[in-house]
């Protein structure tokens, strides 16, 4: 085995430690005890090559199935009581629809720092906030189309992601976590200062609508404004698997796991995680930009740390390590937080005694709730879940019961 291989192997594979015959041989007596039979090494490759195979076409089904149907959603007449607040073709579906795109791929981004370099930022709302303001003010002062200003805020979010990632990435751990904090404090500050009067202060910043396109303004175009949300939402995601799966997030993931032994490989672990902190940023920026147009504005608590928990708690809630995780989790908890103010103030609740009426009135006290839940009884989150209950299906009695059956898929 040559140098390059073994540097690529132990980047891989980092935590293990093992050999790739080892490897091997370790997944063969996996799949041996999962058919519960005994199989030569090369029935035990094909089997698992088979099962490898037809997973990852199911994902592709999926994955496929689920794009039609969310780009098909505006056109349907589908309601859903108690998510929905109407019609998925209803502005008013489709505007909460949006916002779910828009936090799951907000979740998305901070998956780059938490899931794949396991970097625990508090600040992370300070470059959705960067790209949503900077983006506003540049339509409001400089009288610019949409496209160019979004270009400058484009590299005005790199750079804002360059220097503060390359200043907090000195220290990890807990006082990384600080440094991260203190950046987004002092942004939430500047913001509600209200500088020249250009951020709006306390009030927020309204989105200029003169030289936006017109297929983008008006409830009536709520189905386009939905479509951009989603498209943002894919593109996100496959930057962020092309990140993951490359060289750097290789690299990144295994800091995670044991920074020691990258320096000891001589690889350089600062600048795989001031990439990785710099991609997370930068597309944190640009959803910033997506959710400016999409609410019309921009107000300072899309700056501050407790925004920063709020995404958070949605890959905690979907599952740290997992890309579809932070979405799914995005998105359940822009439903919870959005269709529990509508409870709140409903007639059942106002008319409940008034020791049950508070708690209930509070939709972040329902969040936080699940929240303790999740991670005291479903460790990993829903994508934990899935996979624990998956692996189960697949590997479980009914695979038992037919090895041979098996085998004669897989040839």
């Amino acid at each position: 085995m040559s140098t390059s291989t073994e540097n690529r192997y132990e980047q891989s594979n980092p935590p293990t430690g093992k050999t790739p015959a080892a490897a091997d041989q370790s997944q063969r007596r996996a799949v041996q005890h999962r058919l519960g039979t005994s199989l030569s090494p090369e029935q035990a490759s094909t089997a698992e090559q088979a099962h490898t195979r037809r997973r990852k076409l199911l994902r592709w089904g999926i994955g496929v199935a689920a794009l039609i149907i969310l780009v098909l959603l505006p056109l349907l007449n589908i309601r859903i009581p108690g998510l929905l607040p109407g019609a998925t073709y209803e502005p008013g579906a489709l505007h909460l629809m949006a916002l779910c795109m828009v936090y799951g791929a907000i979740a998305l981004t901070y998956h780059m720092f938490l899931g794949v370099a396991g970097m625990l930022s508090f600040g992370h709302a300070l470059y959705v906030g960067a790209g949503a303001y900077l983006l506003g003010i540049l339509l409001a002062e400089t009288g610019m189309g949409l496209i160019p200003a979004m270009l400058i805020t484009l590299a005005g979010v790199v750079a804002l992601s360059l220097v503060t990632g390359s200043v907090a990435l000195r220290v990890s751990g807990i006082p990384f976590a600080m440094v991260t904090l203190a950046f987004a404090q002092a942004g939430s500050v500047l913001v509600r200062r209200n500088p020249g009067g250009v951020t709006g202060g306390e009030e927020g910043l309204r989105l200029n609508t003169e030289n936006i396109p017109g297929f983008l303004v008006g409830v009536d175009n709520t189905r386009n404004v939905y479509w951009m949300a989603l498209a943002a939402l894919l593109v996100t995601f496959a930057v962020v698997t092309w990140i993951q799966r490359s060289r750097a997030g290789h690299l990144a993931e295994a800091v995670r796991e044991n920074d020691r032994r990258v320096r000891v490989l001589g690889l350089q672990p600062y600048v795989a995680k001031l990439l990785i902190f710099a991609v997370g940023g930068t597309l944190a920026g640009c959803v910033g930009m997506v959710y400016l147009i999409l609410q019309s504005g921009a107000n300072p608590q899309a700056v501050g740390a407790e925004f920063t928990i709020s995404i958070l708690v949605m890959v905690v809630l979907g599952g740290v390590g997992s890309r579809w995780g932070a979405v799914v989790g995005g998105v359940i908890y822009t439903l919870l937080v959005q269709r529990m103010t509508v409870f709140a103030q409903s007639e059942t609740i106002q008319s409940m005694p008034e020791f049950i009426q508070l708690p209930l009135s509070e939709p972040l006290f329902i969040v936080g709730t699940l929240f303790v839940l999740v991670v005291l009884f479903v460790p990993g989150g829903l994508a934990g879940f899935v996979r624990r209950m998956a692996g189960r299906t697949r590997w479980g009695r009914r695979t038992r019961e037919a090895p041979a059956d098996l085998l004669e898929q897989s040839k």
